[in-house]
């Protein structure tokens, strides 16, 4: 799949550019959505600039993951040109989400997916974030191998339930929102 989808934090233009010559980068999926700031601005106009497909796709790192932006990414995913870039502010949370769910629309494991949000990338599983690991081990405890992954989506996800099960700690939180200072 490092071929098809790459992942990272929040490109320069320079670095958008490096990945439009050297992997024939064609499509920027911002994972922050659209709000209104500097980077964005400035990433938008480089892909217009390189001709890159370029969409906005809110996911949230500290929040269960909303069924209609799961099920919206993997509509997009069905129709954008690739290779393909998805970045959010640091490539740690969002874009792990973001690449799990890429190798389960693939036909992966939640095993799999979940090996993407690892402290490798800078993801820390016992702050607030965690609540993305627990989306992965969810559907591997109540639904993988009986129901396939986007119809547990559809069907028997449960995001407030997620919300209410998960429990962080104090001191992972204040090293990820503090020290990190991730969004």
């Amino acid at each position: 799949m490092a071929s098809k989808l790459y992942r990272s934090n929040h490109p320069t233009p320079g670095q958008l550019a490096h990945a439009h010559h050297h992997v024939s980068l064609r499509t920027v999926i911002n994972l922050r959505g659209e709000k209104p700031n500097a980077s964005n601005e400035l990433s938008l106009a480089t892909a217009i600039r390189l001709n890159l497909q370029h969409e906005f796709l809110a996911f949230e790192s500290r929040g269960a993951p909303h069924r209609d932006r799961v099920l919206r990414y993997h509509d997009l995913y069905q129709t954008i040109a690739f290779p393909a870039l998805i970045h959010c502010k640091s490539g740690a949370d969002r874009a792990g989400l973001a690449s799990g769910l890429a190798i389960l629309f693939e036909g992966g494991t939640a095993k799999d997916a979940l090996s993407q949000l690892s402290w490798r990338f800078g993801h820390v599983r016992h702050s607030a974030t965690g609540i993305l690991d627990a989306f992965f081990i969810n559907y591997a405890k109540e639904a993988e191998g009986r129901i396939a992954f986007l119809d547990w989506v559809e069907t028997e996800y449960d995001e407030a339930e997620l919300k209410a099960r998960f429990v962080t700690t104090g001191l992972a939180s204040f090293v990820n929102d503090r020290l990190l200072v991730r969004e």
